[in-house]
């Protein structure tokens, strides 16, 4: 530059020539927004990896011909798909900088029917719950019922520096709100573009059985927290069986184990599940495994012809044992308002021998008296079964029966509404899911060969992995490692990985907790989208400990 100062212009000159400078500036300014807005650009904070445009400057040009150099501005790369267990269905992706919890945003609803979701949300979040409101703000998440469809779908849009999640349901936006809380609490920001998600399977279970092995309300309800976060929607509780009855009674506190849940804490548990849409459905297992009701009703126990007593059978052929079971049924209905309810059904020892009429003559009369001379044991354990489910029904339940409480040998029809729960093809007299199917039954899987933890690893069990699992099972694989077709798909609802303590004190109830998780989350992948997942299992494992 020259030493020479320059001469001072007119002011009239000065005017002008800012009013230019001003203008060129402005111009700009004007297309540098243009830009990013055309990039998806918002008006949030720059995210991780956020690029500036080139050209930045002095306002002057270096040239020195007076025209103003391009501003900062901020321009974002495609969003990438959320990363969550399980994976969402579908994103669209989009250019922007995503949304990222702040101190004092808000979460508001629509309807009040979302208050308790909004209100867990930011509290998961750190946000402020502000209710129902009309107006909206940068950073908001608002949660809103609208359209239809399925009822658990969702879609969550994040546009604008803002989270929109809305559902048919307040079901499908609680989903939503779990699939923002991993993506924050996995990467920190949920990304721009527009989720929808919705499971392919109605049923995604959990099934516990407290009767073997007690477990703290405490444990269970961090399991429910887990399972919500997961977006299951079922917990099973198996509560009575031989070694113990877990749950508190009013109409029979003499058949109640001294370690057991009280009501209230039930009551509790139930709570709870209901505020992450889980149904808790229950299982009073009869006409097998009643040991614990029959230490407190002896005069109740099944006994062969000798006299020796058949271990867990109740008679079925006494008046008294079907009072006893259907007063537990009619107790536990309000105890447990979901609407579905497990009857067990198998295992009944009278039929694992192999001439039952002989062995029990009490029940071939009674079959014979009920069903005419060619009734037999069969037909009166169908027909006991038969019966709870008119006691359950009455409570409107959706009802549920293990595979081996259906009988080939029974010529008195299980009632048409009976679900299958299809866990094995290894009890006597077993037989294809596909019997089940073609009959038109809808089935839930248990498959024993992929979703069964057994306590101990007693006889053939061995501790299912999540691998195993996310590689290899899917909800139409019932019976070992083979599929049924697929044109029985609609009728499979979905499946429960169960917890079963036959050999009660082999793990701690903590231990159990780490033995679970990672197949619990594989499980849920599989339920809610059964296709081969595009993740591998090793970068699966390090999301979900990520996710934490």
């Amino acid at each position: 530059m020259s030493q020479h100062r320059r001469r001072r212009p007119a002011k009239k000159k000065v005017k002008q020539r800012n009013a230019i400078v001003a203008g060129a500036l402005a111009a700009t300014v004007a297309l540098g927004i243009g830009i990013a807005l055309a990039a998806g650009g918002g008006d949030g904070g720059s995210p991780d990896g956020a690029t500036r445009a080139s050209g930045a400057g002095s306002a002057a040009s270096r040239s020195g011909s007076g025209a103003a150099s391009p501003s900062p501005t901020r321009s974002y790369p495609l969003s990438t798909t959320p990363q969550v267990i399980p994976a969402v269905r579908a994103h669209t992706p989009a250019h922007g900088p995503g949304w990222r919890p702040a101190h004092g945003e808000r979460v508001v609803v629509t309807d009040a029917r979302l208050a308790d979701e909004g209100r867990l949300i930011a509290q998961e979040l750190g946000l402020t719950y502000a209710g129902e409101k009309k107006d909206a703000r940068a950073g908001d998440v608002r949660l809103a019922i609208a359209g239809g469809g399925n009822a658990e779908s969702y879609t969550m849009t994040v546009r604008g520096g803002r989270v929109d999640i809305t559902g048919p349901t307040d079901t499908g936006v609680f989903y939503g709100t779990r699939t923002l809380k991993q993506e924050v609490h996995g990467s920190a920001a949920a990304p721009e573009g527009v989720v929808r998600d919705q499971p392919a399977k109605p049923v995604r279970g959990f099934m516990l059985d407290i009767a073997r092995k007690p477990f703290t309300a405490s444990w269970i309800e961090d399991r429910v927290r887990e399972l919500g976060d997961l977006k299951f929607n079922e917990l099973g509780l198996h509560f009575s069986d031989d070694q113990g009855f877990r749950i508190e009674s009013d109409t029979h506190p003499e058949i109640v184990s001294a370690d057991h849940l009280t009501k209230a804490e039930v009551r509790r548990i139930v709570a709870l599940a209901a505020s992450r849409h889980i149904t808790v459905v229950p299982e009073i297992d009869s006409p097998g495994h009643l040991g614990a009701v029959l230490a407190a009703h002896p005069d109740l126990q099944l006994r062969n012809a000798s006299g020796t007593p058949t271990r867990g059978a109740i008679d079925i052929s006494n008046a008294k044992s079907a009072t006893v079971l259907d007063d537990l049924l009619d107790e536990y209905a309000s105890l447990f308002p979901g609407g579905e309810w497990h009857l067990g059904g198998d295992e009944y020892q009278a039929l694992t021998v192999s001439d039952p009429q002989a062995s029990y003559p009490q029940l071939a009369a009674a079959a014979r008296s009920a069903y005419g001379s060619g009734g037999n044991v069969a037909d009166l354990t169908t027909g006991w079964l038969n019966d709870r489910a008119s006691t359950a029904r009455a409570h409107d339940r959706t009802l549920r029966v293990w595979n081996d409480g259906f009988f080939r040998s029974s010529s008195v029809q299980p009632a048409k509404d009976l679900q299958v729960a299809y866990w094995t093809g290894k009890e006597f007299g077993a037989r294809l899911p596909t019997e089940y199917l073609a009959a038109g039954r809808k089935v839930v899987n248990y498959n024993d060969e992929y979703l069964y933890y057994v306590l101990g690893e007693p006889q053939t069990f061995v501790y299912p992995t999540g691998e195993r699992i996310y590689e290899q099972w899917n909800p139409r694989v019932l019976r070992g490692t083979t599929a049924v077709s697929a044109r029985y798909d609609s009728q499979i609802l979905g499946g429960t990985f169960a917890v079963w303590c036959d050999l009660a004190n082999s793990q701690t109830q903590d231990q159990v907790a780490a033995g679970i998780r990672m197949p619990l989350r594989a499980t849920v992948q599989k339920l809610w989208d059964p296709g081969r997942p595009a993740m591998s299992w090793s970068a699966f494992e390090k999301l979900a400990d990520r996710l934490g």
